[in-house]
């Protein structure tokens, strides 16, 4: 008997995206991605607000930049586009209509604004008690900040995330600096995906859907893991350090002849083993640096001695050396050095996607590979109100 065709892990499971931005489309797409069909509800003639933050755009001079902001394509293939208006009673009809339907609602509106439309996890629940209902907003659904909107930069602040990013101070740079991606966005997406598909699996024993309340500020919290844990069973503030971890010497950007280069030695064996291969072998007979907590006290002395090590070679002839003897190196690399990467390439990190008028694009690929459920190809994203007409009297495949 031949095999039947391998399914999408999440084929069938029907997801509603009320949310806009980043973290709620973000998750959105990581179900999409994996299968599920997702209609996105999306205001009428402007749509969600990252349809207008281009430039830049996916092609050169687009005949509507709605339909090609590279934000908006980033958190938002392979889904529907449908427009309704919340404070129209048809466009609420149709949410409900197609919430019936659903089994995942995503939304992030503010607090409380949804109950005065009766699209509520309350509301939907009566009319479709098998519903996932993830509401994601900057602050939770309880507390003192519960109204207040939240963007990932606010949180990173707030969160305790900029005060241990960037330089020390008194150093040159130094200073607190948000990361160079939306991670507070992007972590919750993230939880907000795993909650989802629990909820989903906890339903097939109960029969019922739930509420789940995430909040940019909780996930920030939760992701100081260490640094956190750390503070709390200590009470000692952690610092910045710039590239340096706090937990193991050497660990920093090194300056080479033609540009920077990461280098972490997590062990005793890896430090013997850089000192080698960097023809510095007396730093390891050094009594000053012979255990990682001894490296640690005395980073200020090692630290220059090392970057000498670096100082007269290329980052390739660096890297090739620590990698060979299982040390820890990497180029920092841009991005268009990223892309070129051949491991990058070897695991196709970015598909090219044929649009309509046979033009190609570029895009980014998930990171999820699973042994016998194919993840579904990268599609484009939808024009807005794209498959209004289809979706008009409830949900269509």
């Amino acid at each position: 008997m031949s095999a039947l065709p391998a399914l999408a892990a999440l084929n069938g499971l029907r997801v509603l995206d009320l949310s806009r931005v980043l973290a709620g489309p973000l998750s959105a797409q990581v179900l999409a991605d994996l299968g599920a069909d997702v209609i996105k509800i999306e205001r009428p003639v402007r749509g969600d607000d990252t349809r207008e933050w281009a430039p830049p755009t996916m092609v050169h001079a687009p005949a509507s930049a709605l339909d090609e902001s590279v934000y908006f394509w980033s958190c938002n293939r392979g889904k529907r586009s449908v427009t309704a208006d919340l404070a129209d009673s048809a466009g609420r009809q149709l949410i409900v209509r197609l919430a019936e339907q659903a089994d995942v609602l995503i939304e992030n509106y503010k607090v409380g604004t949804l109950a005065r439309y009766g699209l509520d996890f309350a509301s939907l629940q009566a009319v479709n008690p098998r519903l996932v209902y993830c509401s994601i907003t900057g602050f939770g659904q309880t507390g003192p900040y519960r109204a207040r909107p939240g963007y990932d930069t606010i949180v990173q602040a707030l969160g305790g995330l900029m005060s241990i990013t960037g330089n020390a101070d008194g150093t040159p740079g130094g200073g607190p600096r948000k990361a160079g991606v939306a991670v507070s966005d992007q972590l919750t997406a993230l939880y907000a995906a795993v909650a989802i598909l629990a909820a989903i699996n906890e339903r097939h024993a109960s029969g019922l859907g739930q509420h789940i309340d995430l909040s940019l500020l909780d996930v920030q919290v939760a992701a100081l893991t260490n640094l956190g844990t750390g503070y709390l069973a200590t009470g000692t503030v952690p610092q910045r350090l710039g590239n340096r971890l706090a937990t193991a010497y050497p660990s920093d950007s090194f300056r080479c002849t033609d540009g920077d280069i990461m280098l972490i030695v997590g062990n005793d064996a890896q430090f013997r083993r850089f000192c080698d291969a960097m023809a510095v072998p007396e730093l390891a007979r050094d009594e000053r640096f012979l255990r990682n907590g001894l490296r640690l006290q005395h980073a200020d002395i090692l630290g220059p001695l090392v970057a000498k090590a670096f100082a007269s070679r290329t980052v390739a002839e660096c890297e090739k050396l620590l990698n060979d003897v299982g040390v820890p190196a990497a180029p920092i690399n841009n991005l268009e050095q990223v892309f070129r990467d051949p491991q990058v390439v070897a695991r196709e990190m970015v598909r090219e996607v044929e649009r309509p008028d046979g033009r190609k694009v570029r895009m980014l690929a998930s990171p999820i590979r699973m042994s016998r459920s194919p993840l579904r190809a990268p599609g484009l994203a939808p024009h807005l109100g794209e498959h209004t007409d289809q979706i008009a009297n409830g949900w269509r495949c």
